[in-house]
């Protein structure tokens, strides 16, 4: 009976002690006689408590300074992968498509600007790997320098070499399009607007030729003419050219006099057709006969990567430079037009591409106008289902065009690209940029220290590359942008050498000279 008392009072002694370690534990105090905490000395168990701490409430900018932790700093894991980020710890991985996908940015489209040299179009081909490896395959729709060609060679794409001695263009050719009306034949109204949509390609391309030629655009009625004389080759059938739409307009068939206005006078009807007729001719045998006079366009295939090797007009005059480009551009962004069609009706798998427009501003300075024929190609690119980059090396190239009304449409391009990689800019550049992307003072000192040349280092007499040489800021917003630089794989250094006929041979005697 006595062990069972003393076992009872050991019991209400440990739920005396439990209740006064709650007590202490939740804020309240315990009774100097009965403490909980054990008693004193080496092995008796006696226990230390942790004080209770106090709940505070605060910001995420204020709880960063108290505990730096509390916020993370990576950026979304989204998109190819760009390189280092030079804010901190980790890589950065972006591009337009995969993160107008994940809803992002509200449209697929970038800007890449920066200076020479410090690796734009680096930084476009990486992205271009990292897109192949998705499925989606790139199109440059005109490499002028080039700077394109390896990097769809290795991909297994297709280059097409456009230029005097070289393949031409055919602006009465629309493209893959009497393919596509064929697999079309049981879809009689997808078949109708693809014809309608194709015309309108052809007649607006004829159009934007005429105006680089004039340096200025045709007057409505021309156009007028232009529409039916375009139309009536599409009745008559075959794969027209250039100087068959000039035997047409001369030819002065009843519909092209009554959108000529004429009053029943042919004469009146020469007076009308004498400057088209001229600008025509210009097209066939001036400076741009040898490219635009070609009966066919090499046909571009829909399943790979693309590039139009222009290089070839690289000394050619600017509104030869220009032409080409604007046809190249047309014409891919037909093919495009075309696969989406086809994808639409169930007779094709649906495609993704991404579109590059590299040295725009080339076309851009050509003739007054020109912008609004860029403009019309690149609107609706989210629509037709193709991701776009657009490349320049300043907002000042929008700048030099002409008048205001052109300019102001050319800054829209950089304020409708929703991704913008910034590379080393002149200073006075800055203010323009944060017109349409704001920039910190801290990020405008980062921009302006990578404009640093190049130098050679005094001890070893090696070349020390730019500062900037790799470095980008991505912005999106407003927000802070991600600083990042783009570490180059062994598997990349070959097709991203650019100054190959710069490259240094060690001859057999062990001299270096430059190769051949």
């Amino acid at each position: 009976m006595d062990a069972l008392k003393a076992l009872a009072n050991a019991g209400r002694a440990a739920v005396t002690v439990a209740t006064q370690m709650v007590g202490l534990l939740t804020g309240g105090s315990a009774s100097p006689a009965a403490s909980g905490l054990g008693p004193a000395g080496p092995g008796c168990g006696r226990a230390a408590m942790m004080p209770r701490v106090r709940m505070f409430r605060t910001t995420s900018v204020q709880g960063c300074g108290l505990f730096p932790f509390v916020v993370g700093g990576a950026t979304p894991l989204e998109g190819v992968i760009l390189g280092e980020n030079l804010n901190g710890p980790g890589t950065l991985c972006a591009d337009h498509m995969a993160w107008f996908e994940r809803r992002i940015i509200s449209a697929p489209s970038a800007m890449v600007m920066g200076l020479n040299g410090l690796g734009k179009s680096t930084l476009i081909r990486r992205i271009m790997l990292g897109l192949a490896n998705r499925g989606i395959h790139s199109m440059i729709l005109g490499d002028i320098k080039p700077d394109y060609v390896d990097a769809v060679e290795a991909l297994g794409g297709q280059v097409v070499r456009i230029g005097h001695g070289l393949a031409g263009i055919n602006p009465l050719d629309a493209g893959n399009v009497a393919e596509a009306a064929r697999l079309l034949a049981d879809h009689p109204q997808e078949r109708a607007a693809l014809l309608q949509a194709a015309h309108e390609r052809k007649k607006t391309l004829v159009i934007s030729l005429i105006h680089i030629v004039r340096r200025q655009a045709p007057t409505d009625r021309e156009e007028v003419i232009l529409d039916a004389a375009v139309r009536i080759l599409e009745e008559r059938g075959g794969a027209p050219v250039l100087a068959d739409l000039l035997e047409v307009v001369r030819e002065a068939p009843a519909e092209l006099r009554a959108a000529a206005l004429d009053r029943g006078s042919m004469e009146r009807y020469r007076d009308v057709t004498e400057n088209l007729e001229a600008s025509l001719m210009a097209l066939l045998a001036g400076r741009l006969g040898g490219i635009f006079a070609a009966a066919t366009t090499t046909p571009m295939m829909m399943d790979r990567s693309v590039v139009f090797d222009v290089s070839a007009t690289r000394d050619e005059s600017s509104d030869v430079q220009a032409a080409t480009l604007l046809s190249t551009w047309s014409y891919g962004f037909a093919t495009v037009e075309i696969a989406q069609v086809l994808a639409d009706a169930g007779v094709a798998p649906r495609r993704h591409y991404n579109v590059i427009m590299d040295e725009m501003w080339r076309i851009m300075r050509a003739s007054p106008g020109l912008v609004d024929r860029i403009d019309a190609l690149t609107r609706t690119n989210r629509s037709v289902g193709v991701g776009q980059m657009l490349c320049t090396h300043s907002i000042t190239d929008m700048d030099t065009l002409p008048n205001e009304e052109d300019r102001v449409k050319a800054r829209g391009f950089v304020e409708r690209s929703k991704m913008l990689f910034t590379a080393g800019v002149p200073p006075r550049e800055m203010e323009m940029i944060a017109t349409v992307f704001s920039l910190s003072q801290e990020e405008q000192a980062l921009l302006r220290s990578w404009n640093a040349p190049g130098s050679l280092d005094p001890t070893s007499g090696e070349h020390v590359p730019p500062a900037g040489m790799g470095n980008f800021m991505l912005k999106t917003s407003d927000a802070p942008g991600f600083p990042f630089h783009l570490h180059l794989a062994d598997s990349e250094v070959d097709i991203n050498n650019t100054n190959k006929r710069w490259a240094m041979v060690a001859s057999e005697d062990g001299e270096t000279g430059a190769a051949a």
